[in-house]
């Protein structure tokens, strides 16, 4: 899949060194697990086989085929599909998450025949929130997690943004 200014492709396993990478950002990590570092071997043993496996696109910038970050469309029920993705700071405030996420979202709704697509954030995580909006999901719950070890920011729970197909069909 293409965009303007990504490739989104399967991931490989040639693709283990750029997750490590950015799996290893404290900044990226930030809102997932406080910031800690993921250690290669989980990246290699446990999460990319997940990601070949399981609906995770590498997203590569077009114009430098320079490893950007991951976007994910997982199954999540019947006609639903959550969206997740995860970039490299050098992405982040130029589009390229709302560019990926439209991309997906019309694919969803297009191609996949999905009734819903919905992500997930932190509710202190601005950012992320921000680009679920410029995306046309609206906000539908603030929830609260247990947490065996909760991150600065779990106080205020998580949230929950959809976009349903008959709100994107009448946005088009």
């Amino acid at each position: 899949m293409e965009t303007a200014r990504l490739i989104l492709s399967p991931f490989t396993a040639g693709d283990a060194d750029e997750l490590v990478r950015l799996h290893s950002d404290p900044e990226v990590m930030r809102y997932l697990n406080g910031g800690r570092p993921t250690p290669r071997d989980t990246v290699v043993r446990d999460q990319l086989p997940r990601f070949m496996a399981t609906g995770f696109f590498a997203a590569r910038e077009r114009a430098t085929g320079a490893f950007a970050g991951w976007f994910h469309l997982r199954p999540a029920g019947e006609g639903e599909l959550e969206l997740g993705y995860r970039l490299h700071r050098a992405y982040w405030g130029r589009g390229y998450a709302t560019e990926g996420s439209l991309r997906l979202i019309e694919r969803a709704f297009a191609e996949l025949g999905a009734r819903r697509v919905f992500a997930q954030t932190m509710a202190v995580n601005l950012g992320s929130r921000r680009v679920m909006e410029k995306c046309g999901l609206r906000h539908v719950r603030t929830f609260w997690e247990n947490w065996e070890d909760p991150i600065d920011g779990a106080e205020q729970g998580e949230v929950e943004y959809e976009l349903l197909r008959e709100e994107w069909e009448a946005s088009r």
